[in-house]
């Protein structure tokens, strides 16, 4: 991997990786089937992705919990087993810095967000993402970053993007609602 480096939220640096080489893009096709967090709290935490986040329980055992969206067996696991009651970990330590869940359109992201903020959960930030997508970023209860994102349609993408970012119009978005 060969890049330069250039800052990022919390002073945090980010590699700038070159494209893959195209016989290599070419090789692997995957996506991310789920995410699997420890949570100190399980029902804190199924509260939290049930009800503003909009997944739908799937199943509770002892100590885990399991979400998803549609039909799917799982987009996520929460479990307690080695961390029941525990503190999230230190801002400086290594871990998961954020994962993305993807709305399929935009009302639904709009209808998360009214439900964080009816809610009073803190919004992070925002991003348009170059004009390729609507996120927003916040932090679950146990301090796990998260996004919350819309895809563009392709033919609603600047062609060249956009060199910066730009916060998203959060008050637009919730117009979505109307």
């Amino acid at each position: 991997m060969s890049g330069a480096t250039s800052g990022c939220p919390g002073d945090r640096q980010c590699l700038s990786l070159s494209p893959m080489e195209p016989e290599l893009a070419s090789e692997v096709i995957a996506d991310i089937g789920h995410v699997h967090l420890k949570v100190s709290d399980l029902e804190r935490g199924i509260s939290f992705y049930r009800d503003l986040i909009g997944m739908r329980l799937k199943s509770v055992q002892e100590g885990v919990a399991f979400l998803a969206f549609g039909g799917y067996h799982h987009h996520l696991g929460l479990n307690t087993w080695c961390s029941r009651g525990g503190a999230p970990p230190a801002p400086e330590a290594t871990g998961l810095y954020h994962f993305a869940i993807r709305y399929a359109n935009r009302r639904d992201l709009a209808a998360a967000l009214k439900r964080l903020l009816d809610a009073g959960i803190p919004i992070d930030s925002s991003s348009d993402c170059g004009g390729q997508a609507d996120s927003i970023y916040l932090r679950d209860p146990d301090e796990n970053g998260l996004e919350l994102t819309w895809d563009r349609p392709r033919d609603k993408r600047p062609n060249p993007p956009p060199a910066d970012d730009r916060p998203l119009d959060l008050d637009e978005l919730l117009s979505e609602l109307a």
